[in-house]
């Protein structure tokens, strides 16, 4: 009959290896990554746009076609209604313990100014929405 002789260190080992790979995995598994979009971005309609007429659009027909302003500013000779709209985009990575992201905002804006009797002098139009992007730092 022989008598195995083991040293105590290679029996810790052995258990330990098991669940030190098992715990090694899960960590490793725990990287992720993501990409986000806001969901209410609705663009201004071009056509509605190219129908504002200088001198003859009142205030009635601008919100009749654009809805409710963002913004109504309370001018000397007038008012100015701005219509923002934004598109955000956003990317981030997880890696262990370091993460990595970028976030980006970028704004429609329609800004329309009236005169004291309502009706428009003029206005001015910003589409730079479509330019958010995703991406990393």
């Amino acid at each position: 009959m022989e008598c195995f002789h083991r040293e105590k260190g290679d029996i810790t080992l052995k258990r330990l290896r098991e669940p030190l790979c098992i715990l090694l995995l899960v960590f490793f598994l725990q990287s992720c990554a993501g990409w986000v979009k806001n969901r209410d971005y609705h663009p201004f309609d071009a056509a509605k746009l190219d129908k504002l007429t200088v001198g003859k659009s009142t205030v009635a027909e601008v919100t009749d076609m654009l809805g409710a302003p963002s913004t109504i500013v309370k001018l000397s000779n007038g008012n100015a209604y701005i219509y923002r709209r934004s598109l955000s985009k956003g990317t981030g990575l997880w890696l262990l313990i370091l993460i990595f992201g970028n976030y980006e905002k970028r704004y429609d804006q329609v800004v329309i100014f009236f005169d004291k009797k309502n009706i428009m002098t003029h206005y001015g139009v910003t589409l730079d929405a479509h330019k958010a992007a995703y991406g990393l730092p």
